[in-house]
């Protein structure tokens, strides 16, 4: 028997065996290493242009307000385009950017504002492909080769956070940083080769196309409404905002604090990606005695106190032990989160759901290198990293409200137990608002547990689709009870049968267990009706 389900159960590396998985996981692992070069070679040409601290960490806000902006309609666009020619297309806009400021900067004309502008550009081209990338994954492995290709692309991430900035400082002390974001646009000429030679296979769907807008709205929708996303969401901004005075000041501890060259700078920054990749390999070991709330705890923890240590620390052994386990923190952290928000997400919305977890993660990094900056700017570099270190103390004492609950993947899978709607005559995707009510006979003495169930059962359909909710009771007959719903579309009420989850078919039976008529509870669907 365990020699049997050995057998069935893959290795961390057998997604690599697949031939398409294995070229656009090296793909992956060239584009992460341009851009942890061109991170470096950012970092050392705005600190060698500027002394101040608002400026250089302006760099990760220029970064991040694109992906706070543009994530969730590449999520959305990624569910209703071809991913493979969105891919293409965001990567020769990263190409043509990364290339201009090569030469520019080779021509000495990087001042600190360009080097902003040509940020913000790259960061557009960051913000369209990182949900599609991530969406793409499960179209390339077998479902039980899913985690397994999931923690190879968290390997390929921190093999490059530790050898990027290592090769960007010997480049920069060899040549000029314009080398190295050349280099960056042959990483991502490698990535826009390797899509063009994929021969993506159209994947069917059993629902309507979603337009952009209406696909965002959803997304928003099913965020708002779901719980378990709504936490990680709120965890993930507890810990990034105070998380990113660490990366935000990092070129000003290690040049100005430090004295470190280009060189020395390098291997220190690739000291957190060493951390990260030591603590991928515990991870799975540590999960199996940890919850992801601990997990989350204790990550928090470490990285908070690395930054107290490289806030006041200038022992250069000291200070590259502390990035070792700060980034061994971080990944803690993340991956925990990501696994979190994948878990809560069914199918349908998980592009999406991962885009707005991104804009919470960029969003409060951009935003707190900002804040930090100032700090910096005007208190000193100790007092803004030890603030953001205590700051992140203080929100894992306000996050025990919201505590991350590990959830079963059948709980958000599709259940398709809704029965097809009887209609006179075929409605068009695009007639409605369509209004659902569903009549419940109720006992009086069960009224009040009821309707506690019907208003979980609202958060359901707001979450699914519906952007109003409502449940009456007859005032002249109190047993009878409407529960109402209104979906903007036909073909947005479809797509609404398609995303009850086996976890939600519970929640309706409750529901349904209170109904006393002598005919199940029927559902009645009202199109709205326009004068000709």
């Amino acid at each position: 028997m365990t020699a049997a389900l050995s057998a069935r159960t893959p290795g961390a590396w057998s997604p690599l065996k697949g031939r398409v998985f294995r070229a656009l996981w090296l793909a992956m692992l060239f584009s992460y290493l341009g851009t942890w070069m061109q991170d470096v070679g950012e970092a050392w040409v705005m600190t060698s242009t500027t002394a101040s601290p608002l400026m250089v960490a302006l760099l990760e806000t220029a970064v991040g307000i694109p992906l706070f902006v543009f994530a969730l309609p590449a999520g959305a666009m990624g569910d209703a385009m071809d991913r493979r020619k969105l891919l293409i297309g965001a990567q020769a806009w990263m190409f043509a950017v990364a290339t201009s400021l090569g030469i520019v900067t080779l021509l000495g004309g990087a001042t600190p504002t360009i080097l902003l502008m040509f940020a913000f550009a790259l960061g557009i081209g960051a913000a369209a492909t990182a949900p599609v990338w991530q969406a793409i994954v499960p179209e390339l492995v077998d479902p039980v080769e899913l985690p397994a290709a999931i923690a190879l692309s968290g390997i390929a991430f921190n093999v490059a956070r530790a050898l990027g900035p290592a090769v960007a400082g010997g480049v920069i002390s060899a040549t000029s940083p314009g080398v190295v974001f050349l280099l960056n646009a042959a990483c991502v000429l490698f990535v826009i080769v390797t899509l063009v030679r994929w021969q993506r296979r159209a994947v069917a769907s059993s629902t309507p196309p979603e337009q952009v807008a209406s696909g965002i709205r959803a997304g928003v929708r099913h965020v708002l409404h779901a719980p378990g996303s709504k936490i990680v969401l709120v965890r993930a901004a507890l810990f990034f905002v105070p998380a990113s005075a660490l990366w935000a000041l990092l070129p000003t501890i290690g040049r100005v604090s430090l004295g470190l060259g280009s060189l020395s700078f390098g291997a220190f920054v690739a000291a957190l990606g060493f951390g990260a990749i030591l603590t991928v390999t515990l991870l799975p070991r540590v999960r199996e005695r940890l919850s992801l709330e601990a997990l989350v705890k204790l990550g928090t923890l470490a990285f908070a106190a690395a930054t107290l240590v490289l806030a006041f620390v200038r022992v250069l052994p000291i200070a590259f032990l502390a990035m070792v386990v700060a980034g061994g923190g971080w990944i803690a952290i993340v991956s925990s989160l990501n696994v979190a928000i994948q878990h809560s997400s069914p199918d349908w919305v998980r592009a999406r759901a991962l885009a707005v977890f991104a804009i919470v993660f960029q969003g409060g990094v951009g935003a707190g290198a900002a804040l930090w900056g100032g700090v910096a700017e005007r208190w000193g570099l100790s007092a803004a990293l030890g603030a953001g270190a205590g700051v992140m103390v203080c929100g894992i004492l306000f996050g025990a409200r919201f505590r991350i609950e590990a959830r079963r993947s059948e709980d958000v899978a599709a259940s398709l137990h809704w029965p097809k709607p009887v209609l006179v005559s075929e409605a068009r995707p695009s007639d409605g608002p369509v209004l659902v009510s569903i009549e419940y006979a109720i006992d009086l003495a069960n009224a009040d547990a009821f309707l506690a169930a019907v208003h979980e059962l609202g958060r359901v359909r707001r979450r699914d689709g519906a952007v109003e909710w409502a449940v009456y009771q007859d005032a002249a007959a109190p047993a009878r009870f409407v529960e109402e719903f209104l979906v903007e579309s036909w073909s947005e009420h479809v797509r609404q049968h398609a995303r009850v989850t086996i976890g939600d078919r519970a929640l309706e039976a409750r529901v349904a267990s209170f109904h006393v008529g002598t005919e199940p509870a029927q559902a009645r669907h009202l199109l709205r009706a326009r004068p000709a």
